[in-house]
C-alpha cells in the first residue's frame, strides 16, 4: 500500500501539495485527476522517492521512499514520467529489456517470457525488431510503457511493488488508451501491484479505475470509488467547465466484467 500522511511539498519557494492524507491499495488501479498545475506530477515524484516531502510522510509497504537507496527503489517501484527520452538506436525489444536491469538474478528465459507478455499487453509485438528512434510518438510511448511494465512485473514477482504512471495515455489513440487501462486494471488484480496513474480523461477513470483522487491547486478534493469521487459538481468546480453525467452513451471502450 502507498500511504501519504499529512504530506506537503514546497518547490521553488511555493507550496504545491497541501497536507495530503490518502492511500492507494495493492491490487487496485488508482486514477489521479486534476487540471494542469494541480500537483499530479509532483505527487508522483514524491511517491517515486525522487522528491522528499517538506512535511509529513510518504511510504510504500512501510518503506520511507525519500530515504530509500536508489538501487532498492528500482526493485520495488517503477515510474513512467510524462516525457521519456532515449537517444540510443536500440531495437524495441532492447528498450523493453532495459526494464529488467535492476533484476540480474532473473533467469534469461524468464525475463524473455516477461518481455513477450508485456509487448503483447502494450500491442508492441509487431514493433519488436524495429529501431526505437524510427517509431512514431505513440509507438515510442507504448515501448516506454513496455519497459516500465517489465520492471514493475519483475518487482511484483518478488513481493509488493508500486507502479507510477504520469499521463500514460497522452500520446495514444483511443484503442490503445483503452487497451492499456484494461491491461493495467487486470495486472493490478493478478499481482501484488499498486498502480497509480495520472489521467486527463475522466471517462477512462470512470471505466477502469478502482479508486480516484481529485486534486485542485495541490489539495485533495475527493478520494474514493470513481463514481463517488468524480461527481459532476466536483468536476465542474475543479475544471471550471459545466459537467453532466450521461449514462447511456456511445463511447470507445472494452467490456468490463
Amino acid at each position: 500500500m502507498l500511504t501519504l500522511n499529512q504530506l506537503s511539498l514546497d518547490r521553488d519557494d511555493r507550496r504545491v501539495l497541501h497536507q495530503l492524507t490518502v492511500s492507494a491499495a495493492s491490487g487496485r488501479l488508482t486514477a489521479l485527476l486534476g487540471p494542469n498545475g494541480a500537483g499530479k506530477s509532483s505527487l508522483l515524484s514524491v511517491a517515486a522517492g525522487e522528491l522528499a516531502p517538506s512535511e509529513g510522510s510518504c511510504e510504500f509497504d512501510e518503506l520511507p521512499l525519500a530515504r530509500t537507496h536508489a538501487s532498492t527503489l528500482a526493485r520495488r517501484r517503477a515510474l513512467l514520467p510524462q516525457s521519456s527520452g532515449l537517444d540510443f538506436d536500440f531495437t524495441v525489444r532492447e528498450v523493453a529489456r532495459l526494464g529488467g536491469t535492476p533484476f540480474p538474478d532473473i533467469p534469461a528465459a524468464e525475463l524473455d517470457g516477461l518481455i513477450d507478455s508485456v509487448l503483447r499487453l502494450t500491442d508492441s509485438e509487431a514493433l519488436t525488431a524495429r529501431r526505437y528512434l524510427a517509431l512514431s510518438g505513440g509507438e515510442k510511448q507504448r515501448v516506454q510503457l513496455a519497459r516500465v511494465l517489465v520492471q514493475a512485473c519483475a518487482a511484483a514477482a518478488q513481493g509488493p511493488a508500486l507502479l507510477l504512471l504520469d499521463e500514460p495515455t497522452a500520446s495514444l489513440d483511443p484503442r490503445h488508451q483503452h487497451m492499456l487501462l484494461a491491461g493495467l486494471h487486470e495486472l493490478a488484480r493478478k499481482l501484488p501491484l499498486t498502480v497509480v496513474a495520472s489521467l486527463h480523461d475522466v471517462n477512462l477513470a470512470l471505466n477502469y479505475a478502482d479508486e480516484a483522487w481529485l486534486l485542485q491547486e495541490g489539495r485533495l478534493i475527493a478520494a474514493g470509488p470513481p463514481r463517488e469521487a468524480l461527481t459532476a459538481e466536483r468536476l465542474t468546480q475543479v475544471f471550471q467547465l459545466p459537467v453532466r453525467r450521461v449514462e447511456d452513451q456511445l463511447f470507445f471502450g472494452l467490456p468490463r466484467n
